[in-house]
């Protein structure tokens, strides 16, 4: 990831195109050493359909390629320029590449801002300072470079292998942060898989992960991009490549890579300890509408599935087997994935009857036994009959055996599949991992192969909620809002306070959110023990007890909340008490007095919260509250602000979102006014983001319609102790 790169806008694709789809190239540092990086960069364009130009002028040729002493001595002006020299020379390089018009130049020199040195730092941006505002792009420096299976361009180091198979349209498009990793995964081709490019990034001073995706999306060769992601300190950037890519209909697979939670050490609220860098980059993915992958294992599988798979029509999976143990285990991790397996309709179930043995099974899962080997065209019958069903959008066929008649009986299934629109899901479960069938089955364009159960159905999954989330994220996430009219303006007023201070107390923190239309436990500030007594006499008993100070974030912790008081000397105790503890537990504190306010019927806890990443911007997190923060640190976190309708995705996303339905009596919660509960708070950090640094609200008690803020905590950029 550059430590260089400044918020800017994307780089357009067509300005990439001389860079990463050359017509002509130089080869500057060409060497007669064998081991060289030049010389095995040469040996990798072998197959290149363009112009390669030699460049070194120590020779006047090398072997029977003429050897020019510059770029400027050149026949034409190269498209693209590979730097492979040492750090030192690369500077000139660079500004003759500028000078004589060169499309880009691929930079594999080392030791700049990644040695975290100033002086390096320093000159890698003296780089970027050379071709702004010209027409050449820089790749790197230190990139390993890339390659492009339409004209056998493979300008890198690394070994790759003789050639690259591609598959117009339908070839997966691989970006990847770092170059060892993307050759790594392009090695699949040997398997099989198709690739229409591998770009690697290396420390992004220039042309970035962003500006990668964004070409892709628009080069017809790629039919699904693929991403080995590290980070970005321009996340906005990434935002606009995923418009790019939702434009054009491609999907975007991510594997994160150096994941960490450093920003959650210094966080002061639950809402911080439940955001953190991972959280983040997670809730960035969402909002572009990413597919994430949690193993660098499932990226292959996963694009390569997106990549040949027909347009969704239906969430529901059926899986067709040969084996009966195979289909079970198919079935297991289908409902652990949650890819709903419809059963089928009355007739459809008489049709599988007359294929299907009694002895085997005429349903989803449908085992089909072992009689595929006397009858094949079963399987055939049988996914017919399935793929006619509308609920039915994918088949899972296990293939248990490597054998050539097993994979002539798949091949010929993967024809009436893919001749009624639906993908069929072939999971490999040999342990001969490259028994007979394997390289035919991965190279089909009919047949989407995996590896595991496990990854078939997680992609499954992801393939659903990507194709019925693309109209939502089409959708601006600043459209309606779901806080009252003038919220905005209103709360502006009462945060100015925080210019003088570093949070609010309770009570003005309620008032802010009651502002924005979330509904707040009420309360009356009292000064004495007696003004608590008949405070808690016209609430009605019990009632709840808590200092009012903006100097104590954590007041459970310090002994400063006492629930469910019940009589008058409960309130007297409870109120010299709290005034001991909060002078305890922060010294100096200043006290606006004691909040007495009605002890509510209880209800499900839940957290709402928001915060201000430095990197993300905005963000609200939703998890379990109360005492099951800590218990069970279940959350989902968005960038702010988000509608209801995401809100609520990211409620049904929770581990525990079955609580929200009731649990042991306990009554359900309206889960459509839990989520503009959740938008508005969202809208809350949004608009106030400047003068904000965290939201907390711990805890939200729901149960019915009823989704009351017990509590608040509104600090702002100013810190304050974590006491």
């Amino acid at each position: 990831m550059s430590k260089t790169s400044s918020v800017r806008d994307l780089h357009a694709p067509a300005s990439l195109q001389r860079m990463l789809a050359p017509q002509s190239v130089a080869l500057v540092g060409a060497s007669q050493n064998p081991a060289s990086f030049a010389t095995r960069t040469l040996q990798n364009l072998a197959h290149f359909t363009g112009t390669i130009y030699l460049v070194n002028a120590k020779y006047e040729s090398i072997g029977q390629a003429r050897c020019y002493p510059n770029l400027a001595s050149l026949p034409e002006v190269p498209d693209c320029v590979i730097a492979a020299i040492p750090r030192d020379g690369t500077e000139a390089v660079v500004a003759e590449a500028v000078r004589v018009g060169s499309g880009g130049v691929l930079l594999y020199a080392s030791g700049y801002s990644e040695t975290g040195l100033d002086e390096r730092t320093e000159q890698q941006i003296a780089l970027v300072n050379q071709v702004t505002g010209t027409g050449t792009r820089l790749l790197g420096p230190n990139c390993m470079g890339l390659i492009n299976a339409q004209s056998g361009f493979a300008g890198t180091f690394a070994h790759v292998p003789e050639r690259i198979s591609r598959r117009d349209g339908r070839g997966i498009g691989l970006v990847s942060q770092s170059g060892a990793l993307g050759v790594a995964l392009v090695q699949a081709v040997q398997r099989g898989v198709s690739f229409s490019h591998m770009l690697a990034c290396g420390n992004s001073c220039d042309v970035d992960v962003a500006d990668l995706i964004a070409y892709l999306a628009e080069d017809p060769a790629c039919g699904v991009i693929a991403c080995v992601f590290e980070g970005t300190n321009a996340p906005q950037r990434l935002l606009q490549a995923a418009a790019v890519a939702r434009k054009n209909g491609k999907p975007v697979v991510v594997c994160k890579i150096a994941s960490g939670e450093e920003g959650a050490a210094a966080a002061m609220s639950h809402t911080g300890s439940l955001a953190g860098s991972s959280a983040g980059y997670q809730a960035l993915f969402h909002r572009a509408g990413f597919v994430l992958v949690e193993d660098f294992e499932a990226l292959v599988e996963t694009a390569g599935f997106f990549a040949k798979a027909p347009p969704w029509r239906a969430a529901g999976a059926a899986i067709l087997s040969p084996s009966g143990g195979g289909a079970i285990l198919c079935a297991d991790w289908a409902e652990k994935a949650g890819v709903p397996m419809p059963q089928p309709g009355e007739a459809a179930s008489a049709a599988l009857r007359t294929v299907v043995p009694e002895f085997g099974s005429a349903r989803n899962p449908c085992d089909v036994t072992a009689q595929v080997i006397n009858d094949p065209v079963s399987l055939q019958k049988c996914a017919q009959i399935f793929c006619e069903e509308p609920a039915i959008g994918a088949l899972v066929m296990p293939h248990i055996t490597a054998y050539a008649a097993a994979t002539n009986r798949t091949l010929a299934l993967a024809a009436v599949v893919r001749e009624a629109g639906v993908p069929l899901c072939v999971v490999w479960m040999s342990e001969w991992l490259e028994g007979p069938g394997a390289i035919e089955l991965e190279a089909s364009e009919s047949v989407c192969l995996f590896r595991s159960a496990r990854r078939a159905f997680a992609t499954l999954a992801a393939w659903n909620a990507w194709s019925t989330g693309q109209q939502e994220l089409a959708e601006p996430h600043t459209g309606r809002r779901a806080s009252p009219p003038h919220a905005r303006s209103r709360a502006a007023e009462q945060l100015a306070v925080l210019h003088d201070r570093t949070a609010l107390t309770e009570r003005e923190a309620k008032q802010v959110l009651s502002t924005y239309g979330v509904a707040v436990a009420s309360d009356t500030v009292v000064q004495s023990e007696e003004d608590a007594v008949q405070a808690a006499r016209k609430v009605g008993y019990p009632v709840v007890l808590k200092v009012e100070s903006a100097d104590i974030a954590h007041k459970t912790e310090a002994g400063v909340v006492k629930l469910s008081l019940a009589s008058d000397d409960a309130v007297r105790a409870a109120y010299t008490q709290i005034l001991a503890n909060a002078a305890q537990a922060v010294p100096g504190a200043t006290l606006q007095g004691v909040l007495v306010q009605p002890m509510l019927p209880p209800g499900l806890e839940m957290l709402v919260g928001g915060r201000i990443d430095p990197l993300f911007g905005p963000m609200v997190v939703v998890g379990f509250g109360g005492v099951l923060v800590e218990l069970l640190k279940d959350s989902a976190a968005a960038l702010a602000p988000v509608s209801p309708v995401h809100a609520k995705r990211m409620l049904v996303s929770l581990r525990g979102a079955s609580l929200l339905s009731g649990y042991r009596g306990s009554e359900a919660v309206d889960i459509d006014v839990l989520a503009i509960a959740i938008a508005r708070i969202s809208e809350l950090i949004s608009d106030h983001a400047s003068v904000l640094s965290e939201i907390d609200v711990n805890p939200l008690i729901c149960a019915g319609q009823r989704v009351v803020a017990v509590d608040g905590l509104i600090i702002g950029r100013r810190r304050i102790s974590t006491q």
